[in-house]
């Protein structure tokens, strides 16, 4: 069996913002093992950094997978490593709130997955539309899903900041996932919610297909820095490209 394959660019921006003393956001990219992701630490006393490093740390050791199946399998056991190390760290250090979102993308052979917990988001642009392929894990997010708040009233809504999982407050992931099919053309992007708290879903749409994706993530910065950069920011841009076809890997 036959499937088309594809090469991957890849650009990236972090940036402690306009308020924060410190930046506890990472990102990690590994086009080899078709990984990339973006995590944004929680905690007092820089315990954000330490989450937000150890899940880089563990999830660049992926390695090459053989599948998809593999490549996912993967991904969990070093995620699961990571919480356990996070648990670990808060517990050694008065046993407070210690965490991290994720949000990632694995691709392999024809096949997208995306990952995530918190409210970091993964985007697709396709064909001139960007959809948001997550979907946030957050208070906020909840009251809008039931019909309490308005999309237009989440925006100002004081408790918009608390999410509802994170990797490093529980013993067991939570994952959420979304799957379905590359196309040569494919933006995805990913980032944490300093980004989002500023760009309007508009505005990441506008940038890349005024700018190209590897300008774009300089502009999305340099946009939200305008902006006030409430927080932490951070965005990562894969760019699907059409390659040669070839031979299905599972």
């Amino acid at each position: 069996m036959v499937t088309p394959t594809f090469t991957f660019e890849s650009w990236a921006v972090s940036h402690p913002g306009r308020v924060r003393a410190s930046n506890e956001d990472r990102y990690l990219m590994e086009p080899e093992a078709g990984l990339w992701l973006v995590a944004d630490g929680m905690g007092g006393h820089q315990s954000g950094e330490v989450a937000s490093a150890s899940i880089v740390d563990e999830l660049a050791t992926l390695g090459i997978p053989s599948t998809a199946s593999d490549q996912h399998a993967r991904f969990v056991d070093r995620l699961n490593r990571a919480n356990q190390s996070i648990l670990a760290y808060a517990a050694d250090h008065g046993g407070g709130v210690v965490g991290s979102t994720v949000a990632a993308l694995l691709v392999f052979a024809d096949q997208y997955r995306c990952l995530w917990m918190g409210d970091s988001r993964i985007y697709r642009l396709r064909d001139g539309v960007l959809a948001q392929l997550s979907r946030d894990h957050s208070e906020v997010e909840e009251l809008v899903a039931s019909g309490v708040l308005s999309r237009a009233e989440a925006q100002s809504w004081n408790g918009r900041n608390v999410i509802t999982r994170a990797v490093g407050v529980g013993t067991a992931l939570d994952l959420d996932a979304a799957y379905g099919i590359l196309a040569g053309g494919d933006v995805y992007i990913l980032c944490s919610d300093g980004l989002t708290a500023h760009c309007s879903d508009e505005d990441i749409r506008d940038a890349i297909l005024a700018e190209g994706a590897e300008r774009s993530v300089e502009v999305l910065l340099d946009l939200t820095l305008s902006r006030g950069a409430t927080d932490n920011v951070t965005v990562v841009v894969v760019a699907c490209r059409d390659g040669s076809a070839g031979t299905v890997q599972e």
